[in-house]
């Protein structure tokens, strides 16, 4: 079993976003950038996350991404498993057919890999992305505290009224023309 870019990937974000989001939603391009992960990778795994109702997108000049819930509320398993990554040390995804198909079933190591995989999500469900961040603060990394700066809506320009010296209806035309 192996976790890969995939799962590490959709973690590393989301600990970006939970240690930003008082700062306003956080864009994937300075995910991006602050965490070397390309940007249609990140396109492809924010999608993922927010059907699974992870994170919550805001459109528009300012937008970005924000956590749906509390960084208490949000396992590391919940994130891992939004993605889609298995979870899972058995040669045979859990079914018991380890042997294959025609096999005689189960392999004499399955039960210590069912095992494995029980701790694993044990684990992971065990770890919030609140520590994670608590973790990394305590480590030394800094969080630039600058604030999304948003730009103001201009009001819309209004239409001051011309004064237009022509007769405006066919009547005033006649008389302007004596």
């Amino acid at each position: 079993m192996r976790l890969t870019t995939k799962g590490r990937f959709a973690v590393t974000a989301m600990i970006d976003v939970a240690m930003r989001q008082h700062l306003g939603p956080v864009t994937l391009a300075s995910i991006s950038q602050r965490q070397h992960i390309s940007l249609s990778y990140l396109e492809q795994l924010f999608g993922k996350l927010r059907r699974h109702e992870l994170v919550e997108s805001v459109r528009g000049p300012g937008g970005g991404y924000s956590l749906a819930r509390k960084p208490e509320e949000i396992s590391i398993a919940d994130v891992i498993i939004a993605v889609d990554e298995p979870l899972d040390a058995t040669q045979c995804g859990g079914k018991e057919n380890c042997q294959g198909e025609d096999g005689e079933g189960r392999c004499m190591t399955h039960d210590l890999w069912a095992a494995l995989n029980t701790r694993m999500v044990e684990f992971l469900d065990s770890v919030n992305l609140k520590t994670m961040v608590d973790q990394n603060l305590a480590q030394g990394v800094t969080i630039e505290e600058v604030a999304v700066v948003r730009k103001p809506v201009s009001p819309m320009p209004t239409n001051k009224p011309v004064k237009v010296r022509a007769a405006n209806s066919v009547f005033n035309l006649a008389q302007t023309m004596t």
